[in-house]
């Protein structure tokens, strides 16, 4: 008897992505769902697959992966985004793992993201490393409102099995979510004090910053190897480092 799994998902408006979620982790024991207002038919398909649905209001990335870290009542957890899929060489992996007795109570995985469905192979997008398997109690995110990191005690492994980040699949898509993380990225600069009114902090922030990021990743770590998909995804994102510190400049001014 292998020791239990609890996969940890926290949702809104999620019904496109959920479905195949879900799908990919129907051999764990318990599966929590931590919805923060869905107007879609996200709870009616968590509901449909068994998992346990809590619903909470909005109070950041950090903060809602904990409560459903806490809500998990088995030994292990496997902490996922809506939009992820577990590969069957990664559920075969997780599952032999919880044949055993590990030792080890922390475990990366690594993430394959795609984006307008192309795997992204180069740019620093793959190998992914994200820790997401631990043991209940050896792992918690920090308690930002985003980019959130999980932190940990004691030694880890990576596991070899692919995670798949079902991450943008339109340019709509990814301008709408980088337009929401860039305003969640502005205030958190903005709490940390990380932006200044000198003009020459500005132009960094908003002009030299970006285009040092597209020049690093799209050309000194060969994003241009991914094709079409890969200058678009790289220029973007060099545009959503200039949003968000526009963002904070103009909060600032206020």
């Amino acid at each position: 008897m292998g020791k239990p799994l609890s996969v940890a998902i926290i949702t809104k408006n999620e019904e496109a992505n959920l479905p195949r979620t879900l799908e990919s982790v129907r051999w764990a024991d318990e599966v929590v769902v931590v919805d923060s207002g869905s107007t879609d038919r996200t709870i009616e398909i968590a509901s449909l697959f068994g998992a346990k649905v809590i619903r909470e209001g909005w109070r950041g990335f950090g903060k809602q992966k904990n409560l459903a870290i806490e809500h998990c009542t088995s030994e292990w957890v496997l902490s996922l985004d809506a939009d992820e899929e577990v590969s069957e060489a990664l559920a075969q992996e997780i599952t032999q793992l919880m044949e055993m007795t590990p030792d080890i109570h922390a475990y990366f995985v690594l993430r394959r993201n795609l984006f307008l469905d192309r795997w992204i192979r180069h740019g620093g997008y793959y190998p992914d490393p994200k820790l997401r398997l631990f043991r209940k109690g050896a792992a918690w995110f920090e308690e930002r409102a985003v980019h959130e990191t999980l932190r940990h005690t004691g030694p880890t492994r990576t596991l070899r099995g692919d995670l798949i980040h079902h991450a943008y699949p339109t340019i709509e898509n990814y301008i709408e979510h980088m337009n929401r993380y860039s305003t969640l990225g502005a205030e958190q600069a903005s709490s940390k004090n990380k932006t200044s009114r000198s003009w020459p902090a500005f132009l960094w922030n908003v002009l030299l910053n970006p285009a040092a990021t597209f020049f690093y990743n799209y050309v000194l770590r060969l994003g241009f190897l991914d094709g079409r998909e890969g200058l678009l995804l790289h220029l973007y994102h060099s545009a959503y480092v200039s949003w968000k510190y526009a963002k904070a400049w103009y909060a600032a001014k206020g």
